[in-house]
């Protein structure tokens, strides 16, 4: 009997997590007609964003709401201290979810009870300002302006017509491709570029950076990370200044006509075709490789 009691102890002990960490779904959805290269500004504590073209001239906004909750009762009383926001300001759509901060904390350690993911469908046309505290960005085709900034999470940007700025504190970004300048930063992940016709910055302490540039370069370029290889790709009649530098590995160069400054296993430095803007290639703990496409 005793090994019976214990046995149903036990078992109510693996149980009470289970209770505590319940899960209550909510949505809520609302659309406004915007104009095209109207702006849209979106701003979640803990949550994920993702932007698909595909609206027409409407922009329509689901809230996910995921409420740690024991009962409906209880996540109705949670989302009584959910300041959720949708709105519309002239050229301007506003979407901002941010819960009631607690002076003694949250109950489940340091997170919210109440988490909100936005999926929004918007026209093709539109630029975006994009802030999670601890989620991924996900954006499709789009054309327009693009910032975006998280905390915790991945940043993941498809075909960009425009400008694109992305920093991340946990994770990685990758752009499929951009028009127009690009600064991508991180602290924890790979940097991922498949094509771009104006000018890149990219940083990262935690991973590789690579990168195809499609075009003659526009402007002055630097790519580097302290944890990774730095690999880069480019057309046959780009011309730019080389300066690339590695601290723990070598420096590979593939298929360019190079007027030497410089060389050394480590380092290579000078004009190719005849020189232009600079080329800046940086890292501490890798490899680095730069060809002709």
């Amino acid at each position: 009997m005793k090994s019976l009691i214990t046995f149903i102890a036990v078992g109510l002990l693996a149980f009470l997590p289970l209770a505590a960490a319940a899960k209550i779904e909510r949505t809520i959805e609302k659309s406004f007609t915007v104009q095209p290269g109207s702006n849209l500004r979106v701003s979640t504590q803990g949550g994920h964003i993702t932007l698909k073209a595909g609206g027409g001239g409407t922009v329509t906004i689901t809230a996910l709401q995921t409420i740690r909750a024991k009962s409906e009762a209880e996540a109705d009383q949670l989302l009584a201290k959910l300041d959720l926001s949708l709105t519309q300001s002239g050229n301007e759509v506003t979407a901002t979810a941010k819960y009631e901060p607690r002076k003694s904390g949250w109950h489940s350690g340091n997170r919210p009870p109440v988490k909100v993911d936005f999926v929004i469908m918007l026209p093709a046309a539109l630029n975006a300002d994009l802030r999670t505290s601890g989620g991924h960005i996900e954006v499709g085709d789009l054309t327009g302006n693009i910032t975006a900034r998280t905390s915790g999470g991945h940043v993941e940007l498809g075909r960009i017509v425009g400008e694109v700025k992305a920093n991340t504190s946990g994770g990685s970004i990758t752009l499929e491709h951009a028009t127009g300048p690009a600064d991508l930063r991180t602290s924890g992940g790979q940097i991922k570029v498949g094509q771009l016709e104006h000018t890149l910055k990219a940083q990262t302490s935690g991973g590789h950076v690579t990168a195809v540039l499609a075009g003659p370069l526009q402007g002055d370029c630097v790519l580097s990370t302290s944890g990774g290889h730095v690999k880069v790709a480019v057309v046959p009649d780009a011309g730019f200044m080389l300066d690339a530098a590695t601290s723990g590995g070598r420096v590979n160069a593939v298929g360019l006509t190079i007027e030497l400054t410089e060389t050394t296993r480590s380092r290579l430095a000078g004009k190719v075709n005849g020189g232009g803007p600079l080329l800046k290639l940086r890292t501490s703990g890798g490899h680095i490789d730069i060809a002709v496409k």
